[in-house]
């Protein structure tokens, strides 16, 4: 259910994708509320740039792999010892960015990293290249570390919304491959999702290709969970015109080596609790 300035929303003619979005928001039990329309085609305009990003990513040549084998264009990155991407100086945040579309024969990263590749992507559609760059200076890339303008908000529902990001975990995933433990996906509406090194498919079959990456003897499924991440829509909609000059706190790197994590259990790494497996 969608309310603006108080009142409920009274659809009109849209273009198809927004029309999507807004069909999955009006018929949601949640209540989607905006003070004006500004912040509401904001919304609506970075969810459906989110989808794009993640439809620009799974036809680029980009690469799944863990933190060891990770790898970027030397040109604009320099990969960590732990397999972060961090922008080299003097390299504009938006160029750094795109390259890792436009050329990503030249990149291989884990899911992780991969939708923060994309959030941020559909930042740079929504609030144009000059906020942007200003906005994300110095660029780091790892996990699911991310500069606090992108707002990351943790939801628990089963009513996904295109352009989420949910996480389907594999419990009794093989410890040859731990990268497989779970998948982090972009949800594209009418059951498709975005998993970087599985591409575009639905939630069927993205569990049956984790069900078959389990350990040998396993009998307990992968499965959906009710883990979904939002960028805080309603704060990066406050640059979309222009970005003022101000203190911004970063959060540490929390380190790990652990590739394919659920956000929450990088929150419980970073803030000090229990692992939060899913």
């Amino acid at each position: 259910m969608i309310y603006i300035s108080g009142s409920p929303f009274q659809p009109d003619s849209t273009e198809s994708d927004d029309k999507k979005i807004i069909q999955y928001m009006q018929a949601s039990p949640s209540v989607f509320s905006f003070p004006s329309n500004r912040e509401f085609n904001f919304e609506v305009t970075m969810r459906k740039n989110i989808m794009l990003s993640a439809e620009a990513m799974s036809k680029s040549s980009a690469s799944f792999a863990d933190f060891t084998n990770s790898r970027a264009n030397p040109q604009y990155w320099s990969v960590t010892p732990f397999g972060g991407f961090q922008i080299l100086p003097g390299v504009k945040p938006s160029d750094a960015l795109l390259d890792i579309f436009n050329n990503g024969e030249k990149y291989a990263f884990e899911c992780a990293g991969a939708m923060l590749m994309i959030l941020y992507r559909a930042a740079l559609l929504s609030i144009g290249e000059r906020n942007f760059n200003q906005l994300f200076q110095g660029l780091f890339i790892y996990s699911w570390h991310s500069d606090s303008d992108l707002g990351l908000n943790p939801v628990t529902t089963r009513n996904l919304i295109p352009g989420d990001i949910a996480y389907f975990n594999n419990p009794q995933f093989d410890p040859a491959t731990p990268y497989w433990r779970g998948e982090n996906a972009v949800y594209l509406g009418n059951d498709q999702y975005f998993g970087h090194g599985i591409g575009v498919i639905s939630s069927r079959e993205l569990i049956d290709i984790l069900n078959s990456l389990r350990m040998p003897g396993a009998y307990q499924s992968a499965y959906l969970t009710d883990l979904v991440v939002r960028p805080s829509f309603s704060h990066l909609a406050r640059f979309a015109e222009r970005v003022n000059n101000y203190r911004k706190i970063q959060l540490p790197v929390i380190l790990h080596n652990e590739s394919s994590i659920a956000f929450s259990r990088y929150q419980g790494l970073l803030f000090g609790g229990f692992p939060l497996y899913l």
